[in-house]
């Protein structure tokens, strides 16, 4: 088990890299994800990793993702179960008011965004706004 950054957000932990011993799951969940909203998200982040790390439980498991797609960063949760190898992937029934609908794409996303926003125009204006970028 490895990553290369674990910080707090939020009174929440985001784990940057997938550990080894989760990316089975996590792979069935991106193509879960992909499956409902298009093959264009990425998977930047882990919330609250903790219980992912017992994965080898028999109950389900919830785990919320972060994805982005280049241009806008959104949370996920989802529920993870184990049937035979496989995994079955669910929505997670959340409040809408415990998950912002977009969110702050990580530095390393929006760099690469802005790189290539730079490269095409002369300048280019950033707007936060309410919490997006």
């Amino acid at each position: 088990m490895f990553w290369s950054s674990l910080f707090l957000m939020s009174n929440q932990t985001i784990l940057e890299r997938i550990p080894y011993n989760i990316a089975t799951p996590v792979d069935a969940a991106l193509e879960f994800i992909r499956a409902k909203r298009g093959d264009g998200f990425d998977i930047t982040g882990i919330v609250d990793p903790l219980d992912a790390f017992e994965i080898e439980k028999t109950e389900p498991i919830e785990l919320g993702l972060i994805l982005c797609d280049g241009e806008i960063c959104i949370r996920e949760q989802v529920l993870l179960t184990k049937v035979g190898e496989n995994w079955a992937v669910s929505e997670a029934d959340q409040e809408d008011s415990l998950i912002p609908a977009h969110l702050d794409p990580p530095a390393g996303v929006r760099l690469d965004w802005l790189q290539r926003q730079i490269d095409d125009y002369s300048f280019v204006l950033l707007l936060y706004y309410r919490g997006l970028w």
